[in-house]
């Protein structure tokens, strides 16, 4: 069994921060990415890491304010994201089972986990 559990949403104003947690179990991933869906809008790539060497991407509309990082032991990952906006306001997605393909696509991704909500107010 395939499951990926996200927590550390919340509500924060403007310039605040959240870290965000992804437990995955029953597989260890090469590539995972953290993806966002607002109200009405497409989901989009925020964070991308392969956990085996460490690399991490990230979008250039969180670019300096988010970091992406994986603890091989006990195989979480974390999104810390500071100095948060209005527009970063959106349901946030942990993605694993990457098939190749575009990284910031989520059709690329097998294995989603039910979301954590952040809502971010000026």
């Amino acid at each position: 069994q395939v499951q990926l559990v996200e927590s550390g949403g919340g509500s924060v104003q403007a310039g605040g921060s959240l870290r965000l947690s992804c437990q995955a179990s029953g597989y260890t991933y090469n590539w995972v990415t953290w993806f966002r869906q607002a109200p009405g809008k497409e989901r989009e790539g925020v964070a991308a890491i392969v956990t085996r060497v460490g690399s991490t991407y990230y979008a250039d509309s969180v670019k300096g304010r988010c970091t992406i990082s994986h603890d091989n032991v006990k195989n979480t990952m974390y999104l810390q994201m500071n100095s948060l906006k209005p527009g970063d306001t959106a349901m946030y997605y942990c993605a694993a089972g990457y098939s190749g393909g575009g990284m910031w696509s989520s059709s690329s991704y097998k294995y989603w986990g039910q979301g954590t909500q952040v809502t971010v107010s000026s």
